[in-house]
């Protein structure tokens, strides 16, 4: 019986398990949909987009082993952090079914002009009304050769389910994970006084993870992209706590003052940029935060923690559009975090994600 467990009645640890079990069914059946999904989008796309797929390396028995293990791991992780307390129990089961469907028709919907442009390899398709000369290079172009890339409502309103799809049911679980080392460092502030910048914050999603763990503190926003500023908006405006203060930027020229927040996340972002661009992106997290702060990156696997699964890793860049991802997989965090000043306090990894926590120390 675990410490916890020791403080509970019978009754509790009886609706305890009932609770755990649910969860754990539940993300099951996520994971299942999410498989299932996916081939049979395969199967549709090789019958009316056919391309050759030599390429693709194929997947060992070991592989999927390990993969299995690496679900089971998170989802567990995951449930113990909210028993102790770091977010909801509700955040676990969080899901509109209504929203859903409707999203999941679109998104097959939207499915042939997907197919189209990875049959063509065409990653630069844009609608006539999206000014490209907006936004820096790297970021016009068609990743994982969705739909108008991050540069439209249509995209910013798929883009949650297709991610949650390609993790089959873990993008949350994974992006919660930088909730643990944010509460560790910062209960120990006065939460009123507080101030989390998300950078590159998206359709919201890892914002409204941070108001879930962080009630009072002053939530901050920044993302290149209007359309999924607008989404995060909607997605935010609908919790009762105060709104995030969300602004349009590059993660690499920051629109803050100097040595400002007490903390800054970054999910899902590095593997989309260019190598000297992540360099940029650190220093300027490192500038806009206070001596003493705390910066959580969460982001894909690489090859050095994960070697086991580099013919998985090599998919992911053939399969999708992912220009720089081959050289961020190979590509050093610790050195990047280190020339910008940071204090490197923890390297971790969960599932098919990879976790930095660095320390801006203090004069």
């Amino acid at each position: 019986m675990s410490p916890m467990e020791s403080n509970l009645t019978p009754e509790e640890i009886f609706f305890d398990g009932i609770l755990k079990n649910t969860y754990q069914t539940w993300q099951q059946a996520k994971a299942i949909f999410s498989v299932s999904h996916k081939n049979l989008s395969t199967e549709l796309r090789k019958n009316f987009f056919p391309f050759k797929e030599n390429k693709l390396h194929p997947l060992s028995p070991e592989i999927w082993t390990i993969l299995q293990k690496r679900f089971s791991e998170i989802i567990a992780e995951d449930w113990q952090d909210a028993r102790a307390g770091i977010y909801p129990y509700e955040d676990l089961f969080e899901i509109d079914i209504l929203t859903f469907i409707e999203t999941y028709l679109k998104l097959w919907l939207d499915q042939p002009s997907s197919w189209r442009r990875m049959q063509q390899e065409d990653y630069q398709d844009f609608p006539d009304n999206i000014n490209l000369e907006k936004y820096p290079n790297y970021y016009r172009r068609n990743f994982h050769y969705q739909s108008d890339g991050y540069l439209s409502d249509k995209s910013a309103q798929l883009y949650d389910l297709q991610v949650e799809l390609l993790f089959n049911g873990i993008a949350d679980a994974m992006r919660r994970r930088i909730l643990k080392p944010l509460k560790r460092e910062l209960d120990k502030l006065d939460q009123d006084t507080i101030t989390i910048l998300d950078v590159a914050c998206g359709t919201g999603r890892t914002l409204k993870a941070l108001r879930s763990a962080f009630p009072s503190v002053s939530l901050y926003g920044v993302d290149l992209s209007c359309a999924y500023l607008r989404k995060a908006n909607e997605l935010l405006s609908q919790l009762p706590q105060e709104l995030p203060q969300l602004l349009q930027g590059k993660g690499e020229e920051l629109p803050y003052q100097d040595n400002y927040f007490n903390a800054i996340s970054n999910v899902f972002l590095f593997h989309e940029l260019p190598k000297p661009i992540r360099q940029q992106v650190i220093d300027e997290s490192y500038r806009v935060l206070q001596p003493g702060g705390i910066m959580v990156i969460c982001d894909s696997i690489q090859l050095s923690d994960s070697p086991e699964l580099e013919p998985m890793i090599n998919n992911f860049s053939i399969a999708f559009h992912e220009p720089f991802y081959t050289d961020y997989v190979k590509d050093d965090m610790e050195e990047h975090l280190q020339k910008a000043g940071f204090e490197v306090l923890e390297v971790k990894v969960c599932a098919f994600s990879k976790y930095w926590v660095a320390n801006k120390p203090k004069d």
